[in-house]
């Protein structure tokens, strides 16, 4: 392992990687670059001479054998969320959590339009100079990338949610050389990145005061976008600005459709999303990293945001948000905005909270320690999790092995075919089994659930 990185030899060659980019920008000898791979995720691989001592590994939400102070999200929540005023093993810690919506910026953006309109009250009262976000790339290879904005203009061009590999080490060293304070938004694991690399350099914790927390159901691989594309009728290599969450207001949260421009015809493309199936229960196309992952709510954030999957929110086609802060600043913050009128948001209890999630918490908590005894046997080590105990049924196993089945799979099939029509055809009877897997296992709990209650 001399001379090589070390977070390559025990997370990259082990397929751990999301793709976040802070190890390349921690390397101290510029022995990593991002590309590629077969799958359609962005990693880090060996580009030159490798003479660090492992930094690269120490800022990895994926480490393995992460130093005792950082342990898991609760050690490292303890560090830079100690004034949080109250703790639960689901949520983390917390000082409020809200549901609701911005009244400015909620018809421009996937949700409730909370993130855009932090962000944009935090330049205007100067907390901030810059905000680091996903936005449209230039570059041939790529629909989207973590990008620099400057003003309010460029933070509202980047309002709507992305469901494609991004990376931040190309953004993180831009800001070495930028005087000013900057927000990032992220999902869980990077939002970890972010925090392991302001342990190690606590300059990076008052050059990034904010980070805004985007609770993820599982990062995508490019294929993902490439499907929908052409399942929309765009032709792969013309595709250009997916967007993913196009609301119809006539409809429910969850009724969206995906769009993109076929550049050689010059025409719009979109497609229900509902037409083309469950995309997110049943693993497909995401990193089989995050089949690792027990942060559902993105537990390192100064403020967590999601969808209000639960009624009456997930009615209303126009979009609401989770909101989970969890500093003291940025609750007394969101109090403030209240109370102006400008974000309209209730209160929301904890059981409410948890079962607007409930699906993400089963997987993630409940199946996780059984999906880790599964690779147990494969000569490498998985970072410490804090849910290893739970025990489920031989039902709910049978949905765990399904969907990593299914996840793999969907790689293989659209890296072979890349034809909607085929991809479709050769993944129907693997989703079917896993449906009337599900079915069986809703039953079972069904029953279980009745039986307690007598």
């Amino acid at each position: 392992m001399s001379n090589f990185p070390r977070v390559i030899e025990l997370v990259v060659k082990h397929d751990l990687c999301t793709g976040c980019g802070v190890c390349v920008y921690q390397c101290p000898s510029q022995a990593l670059e991002m590309s590629w791979n077969d799958d359609g995720f962005l990693i880090p691989q060996l580009t030159g001479n490798c003479e660090s001592g492992g930094q690269c590994l120490d800022v990895c939400p994926f480490n393995p054998i992460p130093q005792k102070e950082v342990k898991t999200e609760n050690e490292i929540a303890g560090i830079f969320l100690d004034d949080s005023t109250c703790h639960h093993p689901l949520i983390g810690r917390y000082n409020g959590i809200y549901v609701g919506y911005s009244h400015d910026y909620r018809p421009s953006s996937s949700s409730g339009g909370i993130a855009t309109f932090l962000l944009m009250r935090f330049m205007e009262e100067g907390l901030i100079d810059y905000v680091i976000s996903v936005k449209e790339s230039q570059r041939k290879d790529y629909q989207y990338e973590y990008a620099i904005s400057k003003n309010k203009e460029e933070v509202l061009g980047a309002s709507t949610t992305k469901y494609y590999p991004v990376t931040l080490d190309e953004a993180l060293r831009r800001i070495n050389d930028m005087k000013g304070k900057v927000a990032i938004t992220g999902v869980a694991c990077f939002v970890k990145a972010i925090r392991l690399a302001q342990h190690q350099n606590p300059n990076l914790k008052s050059k990034i005061p904010f980070l805004i927390g985007i609770i993820c159901g599982g990062i995508k691989s490019r294929f993902f976008t490439e499907y929908l594309a052409v399942k929309a009728g765009a032709e792969l290599q013309y595709y250009r600005n997916p967007n993913y969450r196009i609301k119809d207001l006539k409809s429910d949260a969850s009724d969206y459709y995906f769009t993109c421009n076929d550049t050689n015809t010059g025409v719009q493309k979109s497609v229900r999303m509902r037409s083309a199936g469950d995309m997110w229960g049943t693993g497909l196309f995401k990193a089989n990293a995050c089949d690792f992952c027990d942060d559902v709510t993105t537990e390192l954030a100064d403020i967590s945001l999601g969808d209000a999957w639960l009624e009456p929110y997930r009615k209303d086609g126009k979009g609401n948000s989770l909101i989970v802060t969890r500093t003291l600043f940025m609750d007394n913050f969101v109090q403030k905005e209240i109370n102006t009128g400008k974000l309209h948001l209730e209160g929301l209890s904890i059981s409410r909270f948890i079962s607007s999630q409930q699906g993400s918490y089963n997987h993630r908590c409940k199946g996780l320690s059984f999906r880790m005894k599964r690779v147990a046997n494969n000569k490498f080590s998985l970072p410490p999790k804090r849910h290893t105990n739970e025990k489920i049924s031989f039902a709910f196993m049978l949905v765990q092995i399904l969907r990593m089945k299914n996840r793999k799979k969907s790689l293989e099939v659209w890296k072979t075919y890349k034809s909607a029509l085929l991809f479709d055809k050769k993944m129907k009877c693997s989703l079917q089994m896993l449906k009337i897997a599900t079915i069986l296992y809703h039953i079972q709990t069904l029953i279980s659930t009745k039986i307690r209650r007598k």
